[in-house]
């Protein structure tokens, strides 16, 4: 097994430069091209750390839990692990998941990574929504990702979900859509209202009046379909702004019986970029993507300035490993960051290319 004393040898500097670089301490200590060689040669020695004794050295165990609501188990909401797990990886931690199907009761896990000493927790929802941290957790450091607590006590990040509402209604303004309808959620949701005020206020910029008679909300299924095809029978909108792509289908499907052509005769978008829907509608959805990696990848690097002081995403974006480059920072002390969303552009709006 390769030592530091190896990784000093082959890259030619001393035992203590490369424990600097291994550590993550090298920072303003040892110049740029001297630790990215010595982190080549590590790599290519298969050096890896003993983390028992670094963890008696530091007081620290260097892991991370996540704890998840339906998380790991919704497709898209899953790269919110992905991108933690990356973050942590990049950055010398284990990550672990406690995994609540929204009935478990998760207080033994939780007690259990206490137990351990697990260093900082990740507290994650499938969807934005407003959140209790667990009461167990109060004297840890804690991050809350995709959702937001009601009176921010945590560092948390989430999407901006009036900025979804907005750029989805500019997009389509932009296109040349004047009489656009909203099909929103029925839920209380924190995105419902969010996408909702984004829409009014692409309105109101663009100088077009806000048309009640223009907003439905609805759930899934026979009724939802029925009173979506209800909304355009009687509005004739030219564009429609859906809260998802799941919803976006009931255009396509009214679209279909009454011989319309979507990205022509009427302009759809949706949110959340579902491959299966977007990528198997024809023509193809155009959609906002949810940042759910860079969500994950934030909420690691959050916990873990927390835990060693600094900002470890400021650190690793000039390296060429980076992935996330659109991550927001983590410093700041307003929660949650609200971080911007993407539009995927396809085929389902008017001027888009096929």
């Amino acid at each position: 097994m390769a030592t530091m004393k190896d990784i000093a040898a082959k890259a030619r500097v001393s035992v203590s430069t490369v424990s600097l670089v291994i550590n993550h301490r090298d920072k303003g200590h040892v110049k740029p091209e001297i630790a990215e060689k010595i982190r080549q040669v590590a790599d290519e020695l298969e050096y890896h750390p003993d983390a028992m004794a670094r963890s008696l050295r530091s007081g620290r165990t260097r892991t991370i839990a996540f704890i998840s609501d339906q998380v790991a188990t919704t497709p898209h909401a899953g790269e919110i692990i992905h991108g933690a797990q990356d973050a942590a990886r990049q950055l010398g931690y284990m990550m672990f998941i406690i995994d609540a199907d929204g009935e478990r009761n998760i207080d033994s896990d939780i007690g259990q990574a206490l137990g351990w000493g697990v260093d900082g927790y990740i507290y994650a929802k499938f969807a934005n929504r407003y959140v209790h941290v667990p009461p167990m957790l109060e004297d840890s450091q804690v991050v809350v990702v995709n959702a937001q607590e009601r009176t921010a006590i945590h560092p948390g990040i989430a999407p901006d979900e009036v900025g979804i509402g907005h750029d989805a209604t500019k997009y389509l303004i932009d296109a040349g859509c004047r009489r656009i309808a909203y099909i929103g959620c029925d839920e209380p949701a924190i995105a419902q209202f969010g996408r909702l005020q984004g829409y009014r206020q692409a309105l109101e910029e663009a100088g077009l009046p806000f048309d009640e008679s223009l907003i439905i909300r609805v759930s899934y299924g026979r009724p939802a379909l029925e009173a979506v095809c209800a909304l355009l029978d009687q509005t004739h909108p030219d564009g429609v702004f859906a809260f998802n792509d799941a919803r976006a289908v009931y255009v396509y499907d009214y679209a279909f019986k009454h011989g319309l052509t979507i990205g022509s005769d009427l302009s759809v978008i949706g949110v959340d970029n579902h491959e299966v829907i977007c990528d198997t509608t024809v023509p193809a959805l155009t959609s906002v993507e949810l940042p759910h990696y860079e969500m994950g990848f934030w909420g690691a690097c959050k916990v873990i300035s927390m835990i060693e002081g600094g900002d470890p995403i400021a650190e690793h974006r000039a390296t060429p490993s980076y992935h996330a480059a659109t991550i927001p920072t983590v410093s700041g002390d307003e929660w949650p960051t609200l971080i911007p969303c993407a539009i995927i552009a396809k085929q389902s709006v008017v001027g888009e290319v096929s």
